[in-house]
């Protein structure tokens, strides 16, 4: 048994199997919280810890997913390209919008741990959560933060929003579809674009776009945030 599960090979096929389970189970259920990435990290902790896994075997098994993960970010264009005549007369605004969003996010971020007592530490940790995973955990070590507790903070938010933020948008009736994928993906990134691509192919290529625009102007005003309020 200690043979087979110290195989990389177990633990690659186990996280595809974990992900087709939460894909399958929202399909039954139709229930947001059921969001394939959540359900797969659910799955995979409680089998890490049942069987005693540590990180280096699971990331050793899993390493060709993340390599495949720039060339699937990448190809978050191909819905855009198709969507990009959808672009006129919105550009200005989105971008007004995405700039205001990083500005709100990054400072709420600090000021929210700053209030609560934490230390300037955890609030340069948590100024980057809603980007990217990747660009997350390069900022946080950029900035002084912990990139470990980042990558959990940026996961959990993107969760959060791909599962409550088509429920907030709803109740507060927005319903344009290039609106919605801005917000989405401004807030979840990558989990929140895989959300909106399922609902709506527009809504999901903007998402997309609002992603890779909020890394880049995160990765601009983060230092300046940072250095002003901390």
């Amino acid at each position: 048994m200690s043979w087979f599960l110290d195989q990389p090979l177990t633990w690659l096929v186990a996280t595809l199997v974990a992900y087709r389970l939460g894909v399958e189970l929202l399909a039954r259920t139709r229930l947001a919280v059921m969001q394939p990435v959540l359900v797969a990290i659910v799955v995979l902790g409680a089998a890490l810890l049942s069987f005693d896994v540590d990180y280096q075997t699971y990331a050793e098994g899993t390493s060709v997913l993340v390599f495949i993960l720039g060339p699937a970010t990448v190809a978050l264009a191909v819905p855009l390209h198709r969507q990009l005549h959808r672009l006129r007369g919105f550009a200005v605004p989105m971008l007004v919008a995405l700039v205001l969003g990083v500005l709100v996010s990054i400072t709420s971020a600090i000021v929210l741990v700053e209030l609560l007592g934490g230390t300037e530490e955890l609030a340069r940790t948590m100024s980057p959560k809603a980007t990217t995973t990747p660009v997350s955990i390069a900022l946080s070590a950029e900035v002084g933060g912990i990139p470990a507790l980042t990558a959990v903070l940026t996961i959990t938010a993107g969760i959060l929003g791909a599962v409550a933020g088509p429920w907030v948008l709803d109740r507060f009736r927005v319903h344009e579809p290039r609106a919605r994928g801005i917000a989405i993906g401004g807030v979840s990134h990558g989990i929140g674009t895989a959300r909106a691509l399922a609902e709506d192919p527009v809504e999901g290529a903007f998402s997309g776009l609002a992603m890779g625009l909020t890394a880049l102007l995160t990765s601009i005003l983060i230092p300046v945030l940072v250095a002003l309020l901390l």
